[in-house]
């Protein structure tokens, strides 16, 4: 095994150069030696020339190579890395030989050369077609069973406790898209392919690579007798329900799954180890991700100024990719933090360098969007209307918020300030500005919130339902930076709300991750907790879609009002399927990594999970709707909910009153303000914003008598 391992390493190491070289010599001696092999069987005796270089047969022989080694390099023959060859390569090599045996021939007879029978040309491309392709092949089984012999012994090692890794894997799925990751396996040396698996009953004990093909009632078995590793998951095509059939009878098996990407990942060639990612709760939702309507997606977006706020965020950023597949003619990226607007701006501008040669060619013609970063804050008024009444964007969607509920518990008056001060300033320019559509990217903590960031963000739907019923909205010029100037209302407004955003920041699923991989213990706030769940991109398709049916049909816009013209905006609730149990999310994460849970019933497990208790203003259900009844709409995911709004009248003292409490820190009248505002908002007994509590322990510290000063 030594020597193998050594000879091995000693011709995968050399050069490619080197490697030619010695090819290159293979063949002048095949070439040669298929020559005095045609001749010897055409004469039926064994062909000697006689007269050396001065025999002109002799010079025609030694000519052959010289000749067959242009076109065998113009036919890629000296490309090609032995070990993968496959039929591609054997029919360039049927190919190469033709041509040059046939050119070989005319050179023959053109030179006029006699004694040379015109048969020798067939004969000599069958017998060099043998020689060539024959070593080629020989050559190819050879590497392959060293490296086969050699990954067996590691694979040995490994299991004895030795220091060598590699994976022992099961690809289930033996489609075309196993049958590819099962060769870009073989050009790795970090697993070895011990079976396939499919539920196929045709191919069951069949071979596939030399690879044997089982049904998955045997994979138990197998799996325990053979101590696999992983289960590859080569199937890109099949439907999320099956998809999460097939996990869910993987899950006891106590392995790591692993999946490939999907189709363009296999249309790009990326079906090999490196490209494989550990599964995710996207691949356990068992519903398939909504459709959007294409055709009203492009009407609404193509050739269209859109400006994203927020647009380095989590939900920002997929709408800014989906927002550039149907190519606005302007997307403005309008962000606060300088990092994530740079790193969004150079991933869309690589997304233009890959467009197709048509849509290059357009580039002159202004078909190709613009991409333009912005930096600023969404409450600085003045920065928000140069931008806007620079562009003049179609739609805004409002994305920009801060939204993690322990953060904002502890930083209260800033997220006031953005997020209900931001939408404010965004709303206000809007409908000064005339922009057609405003879409609100609102939450399902919002109703019935226990937290400041729900009660924030149902002030921010306050404001976009009060504004939409007034033709011309009064603001006071006390928190104006600039006069408002009297503008009809003509901005669709709209809000969507939704639940948790797979792979957003602050996710539980990235998080979780991170633990599994540091050997746990998952840390869990409550047993019973649940959330809605619904994929990024998903997300991000339907909020394009609301925004798209707002003023779009009857149907989904509401008659215009006797209060002055302008349109009741709607709130948008997307179906978020059923509900996660994350305790379960936690279990089914942990299994599928490939480890068992630690419990009680398992006290010998891999992973605990720790349930260390809510956290400040978190709660253990999520709700959707305010009141009942929602109305359907074209769309099956998207629901219209019918919930009540007060008057700007009556709505804008309040929140002037509030800007002023966000502005001075004054953290108890913004909790006061936020109940006045949204009586459901439930208050925690204790206030723990950090700079709050700070300043009551300074203060109890100096006067004792003053503790009660919370109350």
């Amino acid at each position: 095994m030594v020597l193998y391992n050594n000879l091995l390493k000693s011709i995968l190491g050399m050069p490619r150069v080197a490697k030619r070289a010695i090819l290159i010599s293979v063949d002048f001696i095949l070439l040669i030696g298929a020559l005095w092999l045609a001749f010897s069987l055409r004469l039926d005796n064994w062909f000697w020339p006689r007269g050396g270089v001065d025999n002109p047969i002799v010079l025609l022989v030694l000519f052959a190579p010289l000749l067959a080694f242009p076109i065998f390099a113009h036919f890629g023959l000296y490309r090609a890395i032995i070990r993968y060859l496959g039929m591609r390569a054997v029919w360039s090599i049927v190919k190469a030989v033709l041509v040059y045996s046939a050119l070989w021939g005319v050179v023959v007879f053109l030179s006029g050369v006699q004694g040379v029978p015109r048969s020798i040309v067939l004969i000599n491309a069958m017998v060099a077609l043998l020689t060539t392709g024959g070593s080629r092949m020989f050559a190819r089984w050879l590497l392959r069973k060293i490296e086969d012999s050699a990954r067996k012994k590691l694979g040995g090692a490994r299991a004895g406790g030795g220091a060598s890794h590699q994976s022992r894997v099961v690809i289930f799925g033996a489609g075309a898209a196993g049958r590819q990751l099962a060769v870009g396996l073989g050009q790795s040396n970090e697993c070895i392919l011990l079976a396939f698996v499919d539920d196929s009953v045709d191919l069951h004990g069949r071979d596939l690579m030399g690879v044997p093909i089982m049904p998955p009632e045997k994979l138990p078995e197998f799996s325990v007798n053979h101590r696999v590793d992983d289960i590859l998951l080569a199937m890109p095509s099949i439907t999320r329900k099956k998809r999460s059939e097939i996990i869910e009878h993987l899950r006891p098996l106590n392995l790591r799954i692993r999946t490939l990407p999907g189709l363009i990942a296999m249309a790009q060639g990326k079906a090999d180890y490196s490209n494989l990612h550990d599964l995710d709760i996207n691949d356990l939702l068992a519903r398939e991700p909504a459709q959007p309507d294409e055709a009203m997606l492009k009407e609404q977006v193509t050739d269209k100024i859109i400006m994203v706020t927020g647009a380095g965020g989590s939900i920002g950023s997929e709408l800014c990719r989906q927002i550039l597949q149907r190519k606005p003619k302007v997307l403005l990226l309008f962000e606060l933090s300088e990092f994530s607007l740079y790193t969004l701006h150079t991933e869309l501008l690589d997304t233009l360098h890959y467009l197709s040669i048509e849509q290059r060619n357009k580039l002159a013609a202004g078909l190709v969007p613009t991409i333009l970063p912005l930096l600023g804050s969404v409450v600085d008024e003045n920065r928000v209307s140069d931008i806007i009444q620079t562009w003049k964007p179609d739609i805004i969607y409002h994305a920009a918020a801060i939204k993690h509920v322990p953060i904002v518990e502890h930083n209260i008056a800033e997220c006031i300030k953005t997020n209900v001060l931001g939408t404010l300033v965004m709303a206000k320019v809007a409908l000064e500005s005339q922009v057609k559509r405003f879409i609100l990217i609102s939450t399902d903590k919002a109703v019935n919130p226990t937290n400041a960031m729900g009660a924030s963000k149902r002030c921010c739907e306050l404001i976009l339902q009060a504004l939409a019923l007034e033709n011309n909205p009064p603001f006071e010029p006390e928190w104006d930076e600039k006069p408002s100037s009297q503008v009809s209302n003509t901005t669709l407004f709209a809000i969507v709300r939704f639940g948790n955003v797979l792979g957003s920041s602050g996710s539980v699923v990235p998080y979780f991750r991170q633990q599994i991989a540091q050997g746990g213990p998952i840390t869990l706030t409550h047993q019973d907790i649940i959330r809605y769940f619904m994929t990024i991109n998903e997300a991000a398709q339907l909020v394009m879609q609301t925004g798209a049916m707002t003023g779009g049909s009857s149907e989904d816009v509401i008659d215009h009002r006797v209060t002055g013209g302008a349109s009741e905006a709607e709130v948008y609730v997307l179906d978020m399927g059923e509900p996660v149990k994350i305790y379960d999310l936690a279990r089914r994460m942990i299994e599928l990594s490939g480890f068992r849970v630690k419990d009680d019933a398992s006290p010998d497990g891999d992973i605990a999970i720790d349930v260390i208790g809510l956290r400040p203003g978190e709660k253990l259900y999520e709700e959707l709707l305010i009141g009942n009844d929602p109305k359907v709409t074209r769309h099956p995911r998207i629901m219209k909910a019918n919930e009540k709004s007060l008057p700007w009248s009556e709505l804008q003292p309040m929140i002037e009153t509030l800007r002023i409490a966000a502005l001075n820190g004054d953290v108890m009248m913004i909790l006061h303000m936020l109940k006045l505002l949204v009586p459901e908002y439930q208050i925690e007994d204790t206030v723990v914003d950090w700079v709050y509590r700070e300043q009551i322990s300074q203060v109890e510290n100096i006067d004792p008598t003053t503790s009660q000063h919370e109350n």
